[in-house]
């Protein structure tokens, strides 16, 4: 039992990014949409009206319209990863958006301590966000992000859930370079009890890591050209266990002592979007620049196309991304209508 249950929560914790999998809320990380993989995630500065305020919340007074979008990504190994969200501007200052992101793993195969095969399992972690947004003046906003996470490893062990909060800033430096400041996943937690499950198990607070990031947008000189750049601070906190051996008598025992670590680390994402068209958005952009040589960069590019269906506008956007940690590649696809 204590096998099939640490394979599960280790094939769960890859589900989305390996290279990041060592701490909690993955789903948190992993971005949103096509778009948003399509330029690297390098959004917290985009002030479009075609950035998700789940990238900063301060983008909110900034959406176009009401809009609903929704995206799915096709992955390699059995894992899913779908977006949903629903947002709209409030005249004549703010905005506010909703939405789900999903990601999971699927058909994980259970076999027990002799090799066999015992069953099947999957996994599944969720982010639902409330986002808000307001301008203050006429070249800053700010806004707050509040969310809900689930993750379900096991069916014997208790989902885990808890809140999270992030704060969000935006402003214009210039007419056409915005800037953004994010703080993300504030109070965020998963407590797990394991000690039903096998001996020796017991209680493990994982918390999610706090992670900076300040991110600017440069409409260029070149018509319709806008560059993307994004860096991220993430700390993040680790409970090692040490285990000591002695002698009781002439039978040795094993105890443990537990140390909690603080670890730093640091990224840069870069993105671009061009519009050769009306109708037509090119997009490319790199992420994970940091891991040159721990599982390489993410690249990604995708295109949207735009057409009025009546009243209706509606954009229908690919995305490619290359995947590290020889994951394969990752095809997103989002519909989104302008209500």
């Amino acid at each position: 039992m204590r096998r099939r249950f640490l394979l599960i929560v280790l094939i769960g914790l890859v589900a989305l990014e390996a290279a990041k999998a060592q701490s909690a809320g993955t789903v948190a990380r992993a971005g949103f949409g096509a778009r948003g993989l399509a330029v690297g995630n390098a959004l917290a500065g985009d002030a479009s009206g075609l950035t998700s305020p789940w990238y900063n919340p301060a983008l909110a007074p900034y959406v176009r319209g009401q809009n609903l979008n929704l995206s799915a990504a096709l992955l390699a190994h059995d894992r899913q990863l779908q977006f949903v969200e629903l947002g709209t501007p409030l005249r004549p200052r703010a905005g506010i958006a909703a939405g789900l992101i999903h990601g999971g793993v699927r058909n994980i195969d259970l076999r027990d301590q002799s090799g066999y095969h015992t069953g099947m399992a999957s996994t599944d972690e969720f982010a639902f966000f409330l986002a808000f947004g307001v301008r203050v003046t006429s070249h800053a906003s700010v806004g707050v992000n509040l969310q809900l996470f689930r993750s379900d490893l096991y069916d014997d062990l208790r989902p885990a859930q808890t809140i999270g909060l992030d704060v969000g800033l935006a402003f214009r430096l210039w007419p056409h370079l915005h800037l953004g400041l994010v703080v993300d996943d504030l109070l965020a937690r998963y407590s797990w009890d394991t000690s039903a499950l096998f001996s020796g198990g017991g209680s493990t607070l994982d918390i999610f890591p706090t992670r900076l990031r300040i991110g600017a947008a440069w409409e260029t000189p070149i018509r319709s050209l806008r560059v993307l750049a994004e860096y991220e601070s993430m700390i993040s906190s680790r409970e090692f266990r040490d285990p000591n051996i002695t002698l009781a008598g002439l039978t040795p025992q094993v105890s443990y002592t537990t140390r909690d670590v603080s670890l730093h680390s640091g990224g840069l994402r870069l993105g671009a979007e061009y519009q050769p068209a009306s109708v037509l958005s090119l997009r490319a952009g790199l992420g994970r620049l940091e891991d040159l040589g721990r599982g390489g960069p993410q690249p990604g590019a995708g295109f949207v196309i735009e057409q009025a269906l009546g009243l209706l506008v509606t954009q229908a956007a690919y995305t490619f991304v290359l995947e590290p940690w020889a994951l394969g590649s990752m095809h997103l696809i989002t519909v989104r209508f302008f209500l």
